[in-house]
């Protein structure tokens, strides 16, 4: 098949290259409003280069990878719909939720399959886990801890455009939690503080963040996030039932060092950044993608599963500023 990439930033040259290697994807074609990123990609992939979206959806493409800016995913989304392209977009859908809002009217009812991108729905541990979960091998469950941990934070201006930690950061643990768990949020409590980098509280952020959140059928589960982890790249998560309890990350590159006498896990090179953690996930995620746009099989993350996750980063915010708890009604109904 014939795959268009829409942006060829850090993640998107990062798809294309993935993109290139899959059995099913037979050429590329990309654009990109830097016309030397879209020329450096297509010398490097042997893809062609398209001028403009438009340009890229008159190519005979089956299907799309958006990896644009956040302000452009609402209009090329819409775009690729009218266009009848099968889509694939990085998160979010959109910069706030009501434009998010806004997309999924405007797509509801059309027969245009869209994927939304959260990978770890693709990693072979949090696969392991739903599979766990939804299997009952841990019996009810009752406590959840989801971590996520940069090793160092992004630049200033994109802090600034990132909508905060919540929506940049966590919204990854708050959708592996509903995706793993079968359930959903309904209430949070959040809190945060700033022990680095000044640009971030001066954005009118937080670099370390806290958030206990009720599952609708009691489960409490929390989740931590930091844009400073010194060792390294740091996502996992536990999950705790009545019967057993299991754990996603638990590998010898956790950046962790134990300090326990005659321990020597974990023993590997820390993870560094989300393309080592996440690499082969990333693959599936766009194989599956493939999948999607042969008809094979439906959308493994819709713009209503993405717009969940993004109800509850909403109500983390909501809850950190305001010193409170937030259910996801409050928020939903804002």
């Amino acid at each position: 098949m014939r795959i268009g990439i829409l942006g060829l930033g850090r993640i998107g040259a990062f798809h294309a290259e993935t993109l290139s290697g899959l059995d099913a994807v037979e050429s590329l074609v990309v654009s990109d409003p830097f016309a030397d990123a879209a020329k450096a990609a297509a010398e490097r992939f042997d893809a062609e280069v398209a001028d403009s979206p438009e340009a890229v959806l008159a190519a005979g493409v089956d299907g799309v990878v958006i990896a644009a800016a956040t302000d452009a995913h609402p209009g090329l989304i819409l775009a690729c719909v009218e266009a009848g392209v099968p889509v694939f977009c990085e998160k979010p859908v959109a910069r706030t939720m009501a434009e998010g809002v806004q997309v999924l009217k405007a797509v509801e009812g059309r027969d245009v399959p869209i994927q939304i991108g959260y990978n770890r729905r693709f990693d072979a541990g949090f696969v392991a886990a739903r599979e766990a979960v939804r299997g009952g091998e841990l019996g009810k469950l009752h406590t959840v801890r989801s971590t996520t941990l940069d090793p160092a934070p992004p630049p200033a201006a994109y802090i600034a455009a990132s909508g905060g930690i919540f929506r940049d950061c966590s919204v990854h643990d708050f959708d592996i939690i509903r995706w793993v768990t079968g359930r959903e949020v309904t209430e949070v409590y959040a809190v945060g503080g700033n022990r680095g980098a000044d640009y971030i509280k001066e954005a009118g952020d937080a670099d370390t963040t806290g958030a206990i959140l009720t599952l609708d059928d009691g489960t409490i589960a929390v989740v931590s996030n930091s844009r400073h982890n010194a060792r390294g790249y740091d996502v996992r998560m536990e999950i705790h039932g009545f019967t057993d309890s299991i754990a996603v990350g638990l590998e010898d590159k956790l950046p962790l060092r134990s300090v326990e006498p005659g321990v020597t896990f974990p023993a590997g090179t820390p993870h560094d950044f989300f393309m080592d953690r996440f690499t082969a996930a990333y693959r599936a995620e766009l194989t599956a993608f493939t999948e999607v746009v042969a008809g094979s099989r439906p959308s493994p993350c819709t713009v209503a599963d993405a717009l969940e996750a993004g109800w509850i980063a909403d109500a983390c915010t909501l809850s950190l500023h305001e010193h409170r708890p937030v259910t996801i009604e409050e928020v939903r109904q804002a």
